[in-house]
């Protein structure tokens, strides 16, 4: 065979949070990487504040690359995500945010970037779930591939301060929790598939692809990011002690606390709330609302790892 005819080497797109970049020679590191692996320089693409990835990943697949790795935090690896889910692109990781949670709850390496981008490039694919979402009967669709939240947990994330973010890493949200803890329940009605819909006052819906959350603590313990199901926690703490409930209805699996923590399984659910709440996506506050219908997209993601 002549060197004429030989394949040209693989080349990988790289969308990276310039604000998340864990030094200035990351990009060198990477060049390089990919040079000894046998793949052509990589196509660097950097988000902004008003495109966090979508338009660079759109970039990349008329680019014809071979994997996109979404470098930066779960906000960056969302965006990416929604862009790749149903097509034939891998999706890659090199985390470098506060959560990492789908690295976490996939195993990635999250302590050092060029390690998990040499598994991105000698990695094998698999493919994954991932969850549509729409607020307020929007026509508009959001993909999130970890966890989706309203209410309390939600308002977390909105009110999360990006300094201590910096400074203390995922305690900073515990710091946030604490200061939302006070708070009105509100009635909401919860229906998943075809079922007959539920009635509860909650202070938070949480719906999971993945089952780790923030400090590794595993929030749904039955969830697997690939077998065709969403998982979803309804916190309804009730009195004043209402929220040792919910902790005993989670990690006690207590049986006089179903109502307090109380699990759903389905493929599809809708959330209808009395007053409008906060979103969350992936960690991302996404603003407020009264309804939001999710669906899950069975396999629609392939990652590489």
């Amino acid at each position: 065979m002549t060197a004429n005819n030989a394949s040209p080497p693989q080349r990988a797109a790289v969308v990276i949070n310039p604000a998340k970049a864990v030094g200035a020679d990351l990009r060198a590191s990477l060049i390089r990487l990919c040079d000894t692996q046998g793949w052509a320089e990589p196509l660097w693409l950097e988000t902004t504040v008003e495109d966090p990835g979508v338009g660079q990943t759109r970039e990349a697949l008329e680019a014809g690359v071979d994997v996109v790795i979404a470098a930066g935090g779960d906000g960056t690896v969302r965006c990416v995500a929604e862009v790749l889910a149903g097509t034939d692109t891998p999706l890659g990781l090199v985390p470098l945010g506060t959560g990492n949670l789908l690295a976490r709850n996939l195993g990635v390496d999250i302590s050092d970037p060029v390690s998990a981008a040499y598994d991105v490039l000698n990695g094998t694919e698999r493919t994954v779930d991932v969850v549509r979402s729409r607020f307020d009967r929007s026509e508009d669709e959001n993909v999130f591939v970890v966890m989706a939240g309203v209410g309390y947990d939600a308002a977390i994330m909105a009110d999360t301060v990006d300094v201590l973010k910096d400074r203390m890493g995922w305690l900073a949200y515990v710091e946030a929790g604490i200061r939302k803890l006070p708070g009105k329940p509100i009635r909401a009605t919860i229906k998943v598939d075809d079922k007959h819909p539920v009635k509860r006052r909650i202070r938070s819906v949480m719906i999971g692809n993945c089952g780790r959350i923030m400090g590794g603590i595993e929030i749904f313990p039955e969830a697997k990011i690939d077998d065709g199901l969403l998982d979803l926690l309804v916190l309804a703490p009730r009195g004043r002690f209402g929220w040792l409930g919910v902790i005993a209805g989670i990690f006690g699996r207590r049986k006089n606390e179903k109502e307090s923590a109380e699990y759903f399984q389905g493929k599809s659910a809708e959330v209808s709330l009395e007053h409008e709440q906060e979103f969350q996506l992936d960690g991302d506050h996404v603003g407020a609302g009264k309804h939001l219908a999710i669906r899950l997209e069975p396999g629609a993601l392939k990652i590489r790892m």
